[in-house]
């Protein structure tokens, strides 16, 4: 294949890379690679196809270049980020937005696309100088499948190939198979962690950018180390999912995909699930004696007919704090096989062992940790702050088949599970029943995932009480705007034979002396009720915003799965509909919708309007709190 970048690229690849690279017959993916090895300047290009050696390679050279180090469980890997990167940079990750669509974007953290431009390239001009960078090849959803979108990531981060490699499929193949119509459809990523410390640490921090350009399907993500701010296939995948979802009529969401297994019946009935960070998101996923397909992202695509779900994955990317044999027996157990997985940001101790919070381990006094090398108990910060031994957002990266209730089955297949009922949850002391079955999807849609909240719980989070909206669970990732996005959920089922059953759930409702009313196993008395409810097992009772359980059902449930017995007045405490709480979550929806989007349509606030009569017409006929049953 010709290229003006030919020359350029033979001078920095090996004939074995360049012969991968051409193979692709792909001129697209040619001048990516070449525009960038012109522009950014690495001394080296190495590019993967699918093989195992590629992958060995990639981990290999990952420890060789100081980006990883291997730990006592010698499979196992440690990472640090350095001090200011340790989490998702929301001020500096921006859209670059054309001048027809700025004003529509503003409330997206938007910037004008020519101006964005300029500044990443001037930033990413010559970033990679002197290191040796590298290209592969992923898939989003299985390879050869209507969902699949492939995607393409050329680094100077081993560190992040690596990452990538655990979690996403391999697409050197499936990029060699495209036919001639689907070359030019396809994600790219270019990413450069820049300059390095004697630590392997990004020094330009200041100069770090994550610029999304959806309408190209690119993005730049320039001296910057944590994976959510580099790992192409994350986040930033996503956000261009998003967007192009909403231009082709399917979904992408921030969901796990899970199966509610009844055994006596031999039945297996899939669910996807939204909650915001803190709100029970991987704990339901990973609910004991379910299966998992995925945990974070989801692709939705109608296949005749039908509601079906793909996970984007194939690895989980997961927030290490508080894993512990007895609230993560699963994920916990895993940490300590010696088998493949990157620690980030966690203690490395003098035993060559990781350690992070909340791991009930005996924690070692010092060690190595993303501060330093000199880590000790009650060292501080420049302001006077206690490092502990680990970040509060440290990471393991791992993949999903070491898990014992990983559903292979529905993870492979490329027509996507079958999709039956949908949850969404907050985090909710006082308003929401612990589990409610909506009238219908748009009803869904609006009622439970856009009214999504989490309240914070502290001091150390701020003002206690405090409610963060949350839509969908999916506002940090929305790539284009609000009220579109949402209606764009409500019309996605019009075509189906059957829409899913949509419930809310509600961990964190609390008792009137501030504890919480159960505890973390009961939600899986709330999934096993929302199971009989799509197969037509229970009856249920009508409130203002949807049905709930009969109290007979739970106490059957409670006793069945959980061994407890679930009393009357604890049924009626939490299934009680409180009216001026549901208005009062209902306006404050209605503002955030406003603040975020100033076009969004009138429609969605005539819905919400219309649900505020109904519940104050209630709260006139039945009082401001009505019990399981009352309202007719």
């Amino acid at each position: 294949m010709n290229s003006k970048y030919t020359d350029l690229l033979k001078s920095k690849m090996s004939d074995a890379s360049f012969e991968k690279l051409t193979a692709l017959e792909n001129e697209k993916v040619m001048d990516f690679v070449g525009q960038f090895a012109e522009h950014c300047n690495p001394a080296t290009i190495y590019v993967c196809d699918d093989s195992k050696e590629d992958e060995q390679y990639i981990r290999d050279q990952a420890v060789a270049k100081g980006e990883e180090f291997v730990l006592d469980n010698d499979k196992q890997t440690i990472h640090w980020d350095g001090p200011s990167d340790q989490a998702r940079d929301k001020v500096n990750t921006r859209y670059m937005v054309y001048k027809e669509n700025l004003e529509k974007m503003k409330s997206l953290n938007s910037i004008a696309y020519d101006d964005g431009l300029a500044e990443i390239m001037s930033i990413a001009k010559n970033n990679m100088e002197g290191k040796d960078a590298v290209v592969k090849f992923f898939c989003e959803g299985p390879a050869f499948s209507k969902f699949t979108i492939p995607c393409v990531q050329f680094t100077d981060s081993w560190y992040v190939a690596h990452s990538e490699a655990i979690l996403y499929r391999p697409a050197y193949a499936h990029f060699k198979a495209l036919k001639a119509e689907e070359k030019d459809d396809f994600f790219r990523f270019i990413h450069s962690a820049g300059p390095l410390d004697e630590r392997g640490c990004t020094v330009n921090i200041d100069k770090r950018r994550i610029y999304m350009d959806t309408q190209n399907n690119i993005v730049y993500s320039m001296n910057a180390q944590y994976a959510g701010n580099t790992v192409g296939l994350k986040k930033h995948s996503m956000r261009l999912a998003i967007n192009k979802g909403g231009q082709e009529g399917w979904l992408c969401e921030h969901m796990f995909v899970m199966a509610c297994v009844d055994e006596e019946k031999g039945r297996k009935t899939y669910f996807a699930g939204a909650y915001p960070s803190a709100c029970g998101k991987t704990s339901t996923a990973m609910i004991p004696g379910e299966q998992i397909v995925g945990d974070d992202i989801a692709y939705f695509r109608n296949m005749d007919g039908d509601f079906r779900a793909v996970n984007v994955e194939q690895g989980i990317f997961g927030i290490i704090k508080d894993v512990n044999a007895k609230d993560d027996p699963v994920i916990f157990e895993n940490l300590n096989i010696n088998q493949e997985v990157i620690f980030s940001n966690v203690l490395r101790g003098p035993d060559n062992k990781p350690y992070w919070l909340g791991s009930g381990l005996d924690t070692p006094k010092s060690g190595d940790n993303f501060s330093g090398a000199d880590w000790f108990e009650g060292k501080k910060d420049a302001k006077g702050n206690e490092i502990k031994c680990a970040h509060g957002n440290a990471r393991y990266t791992m993949r999903l088949d070491y898990l014992d209730n990983f559903d292979k089955e529905g993870f492979e297949d490329k027509n996507g599970v079958l999709v039956e009922g949908v949850l969404y949850g907050g985090r909710d002391s006082d308003t929401t029943v612990p589990v409610e079955e909506s009238a219908s999807w748009e009803e869904g849609v609006l009622l439970k995932a856009c009214t999504l909240e989490s309240e914070t719980t502290s001091a150390t989070l701020g003002a206690e009480g405090v409610r963060t909206p949350s839509p969908m669970a999916n506002m940090d990732f929305l790539s284009y705007p609000l009220g579109q996005y949402t209606l764009n959920n409500i019309n996605f089922v019009k075509d189906l034979k059957a829409e899913p059953k949509v419930f809310s759930t509600n961990y964190f409702l609390r008792t009137a002396e501030g504890q919480f009313c159960t505890d973390k196993l009961a939600k899986k008395v709330w999934l096993h009720w929302a199971e009989g409810r799509i197969h037509g097992e229970y009856e249920a009772l009508d409130t203002p915003t949807g049905k709930i359980p009969l109290y007979e059902d739970l106490k059957n449930l409670f006793k069945k799965y959980l061994d407890l017995d679930y009393t009357l007045e604890e049924y009626t405490y939490q299934f009680t509909f409180r009216c001026d709480k549901w208005i009062a979550k209902l306006e404050r929806s209605k503002a955030y919708f406003k603040k975020m989007d100033e076009f969004c349509p009138q429609l969605i606030f005539d819905k919400w309007d219309e649900f505020i009569a109904k519940i104050s017409d209630a709260k006139a006929k039945y009082g401001a709190e009505i019990k399981p049953g009352d309202f007719k």
